[in-house]
């Protein structure tokens, strides 16, 4: 498994769209593809305008067709122009717990 951890830093007022939106993105990406397995969206608690994403693909080309996705690309261009700054965290999955079938 293939895990990438975002940090996004919003630009002020931008949070509550960026949530709608980033929502149902996380929601279809799980729903429609077979390569995510987890698409959580997190609050930073000390950092008001701070979201964090954790996403769990099958692979590295499992990320990269969630880019190609329909729902991914018709929103891309309104959440780029919410985010502030980003880091990615790339990593692979050594386990789960309570493991996943």
């Amino acid at each position: 498994m293939y895990c990438i951890f975002i940090s996004v830093d919003l630009k002020p007022g931008a949070k509550a769209r960026y949530l709608e939106l980033i929502a149902e993105n996380a929601r279809a990406s799980v729903e429609r593809e077979p390569g995510c397995h987890t698409f959580d969206v997190l609050l930073d608690r000390e950092q008001d305008n701070r979201v964090y994403l954790y996403e769990v693909y099958e692979s590295p080309q499992a990320l990269q067709a969630h880019k190609e996705t329909p729902h991914y690309l018709r929103d891309r261009e309104q959440i780029n122009a919410l985010i502030e700054r980003q880091q990615v965290l790339r990593a692979d999955v050594a386990g789960f717990f309570p493991p996943r079938g």
